[in-house]
């Protein structure tokens, strides 16, 4: 749920760029890391994003291990998904929803 309400989000303030955006989920990325590399938490293959579940649930580090902070993470890793298809800051992609004054 959370990965669907950021994409639609995002396909919000991105109508034209993320029209034809596939997202989807996936247990784990294939192919074994490099050695010293980390694991993908997720992967951008054409107009395709995979966020890979696995990874994202047990190897991320919590400030706080409650619902807030593990939707953030998720959230976190659905803008630097689109944020590296666009080719793109994450922070760029929805800077009015961060300013409050």
């Amino acid at each position: 749920m959370t990965v669907a309400s950021t994409a639609d989000y995002l396909k919000g303030v991105w109508p034209d760029e993320l029209a034809d955006v596939i997202f989807e989920i996936g247990a784990v990325p294939l192919g074994m890391p490099a050695e010293g590399a980390s694991v993908d938490r997720w992967s951008v293959i054409g107009n395709r994003i995979i966020l890979y579940r696995l990874p994202i649930q047990r190897m991320s580090k919590l400030h706080r291990d409650d619902e807030l902070h593990k939707r953030m993470i998720i959230e976190s890793c659905v803008f630097r998904a689109v944020a590296e298809l666009l080719g793109k800051d994450p922070w760029d992609l929805a800077p009015d929803r961060f300013r409050h004054f």
